[in-house]
């Protein structure tokens, strides 16, 4: 088993090596330039904020970006946007359809918040294509369960389009993290296909509690067992034992661009998993590419 890619440069011809033609990535982030220069400065507060240094790593212009992750070998993605209060998640769906449909490896999403009209412009959003969703209750600091959300979560639903949803306690504890919340969600809309964003980090435990319960609830990757990520939240010691019973829900994230890391860092994580003999080759190849293709249909 390969120890996975050691820097970006190694990335193409590792895919290559698993027998893959390119990567799906579920889990980017490409925003409005005035949006993205106002995470970006949040992160250069990262020690104020979290007290480590967050740099960002692909810190380019958005044409570089793009033509980063198609050297990676990342022929599909999911560009994700998320509303930090209401009237942003409209236009910010506007916005990222028109990307998707000018960058075509970009899967066309959309985000909501708890507004009126949050479920006509997610219907609309549905109705113009749109194959994937981020939900940001942390940074939106919003109630999952508001009512305002239940037709939003019963339309994802019926359609079966998947939900990103960063609902954990990493990095920051919110007003309504926590997957205790979440499922109330669950409960209420349980053929919901969602993808806990950071593996719910970190209370990885739940998660996949929670998978156990909710046979349309998935996992992604993104900054799961990094070293970066380790030093705050380390994942639990039969992690390659939980991930062996829920191989075929477990998606690539990375959060792309803004890591303080390289790509390539993500992926050596990974197959670091893999080297497990109850996963091994077959969940690179599911993780990498057919779970993730599946769920956005490409």
């Amino acid at each position: 088993m390969s120890a996975g890619p050691a820097a970006d440069a190694d990335v193409p011809g590792w895919i290559a090596g698993l027998g893959l033609d390119g990567i799906v990535d579920l889990h980017v982030h490409f925003l409005p330039k005035p949006v993205l220069d106002k995470v970006w400065a949040y992160f250069d507060r990262a020690e104020q904020h979290y007290g480590t240094p967050w740099p960002i790593h692909y810190r380019t212009p958005e044409a570089e970006r793009i033509e980063t992750l198609r050297a990676l070998g990342v022929k599909a993605f999911a560009p994700l946007v998320y509303p930090h209060k209401p009237g942003m998640a409209e236009w910010l769906t506007s916005w990222v359809l028109e990307f998707a449909e000018q960058v075509p490896d970009a899967v066309p999403t959309g985000t909501f918040y708890p507004e009126p009209g949050a479920s006509s412009y997610v219907d609309s959003a549905l109705r113009a294509g749109a194959r994937c969703f981020k939900a940001h209750v942390q940074v939106g600091a919003y109630d999952p369960r508001d009512e305002l959300l239940d037709g939003v979560w019963g339309s994802l639903s019926e359609a079966g389009v998947p939900v990103v949803i960063h609902c954990g306690h990493g990095p920051l504890r919110g007003d309504f993290t926590g997957l205790e919340v979440f499922e109330e969600v669950l409960q209420r809309h349980p053929r919901l296909t969602a993808v806990l964003a950071h593996a719910a980090m970190p209370q990885f435990t739940t998660a996949f509690e929670l998978m156990a319960r909710y046979p349309r609830v998935h996992l992604d990757t993104t900054m799961v067992g990094v070293p970066f990520s380790e030093a705050m939240s380390p994942l639990p010691p039969d992690w390659t034992v939980r991930l062996a019973e829920v191989a075929d829900r477990v998606v690539l994230g990375t959060d792309f661009p803004n890591i303080p890391y390289s790509y390539a860092t993500q992926l050596k994580a990974i197959a670091g998993w893999a080297a497990d003999d109850r996963l091994g080759e077959p969940f690179l190849r599911a993780v990498l590419h057919d779970t993730p293709a599946k769920l956005l249909s490409v």
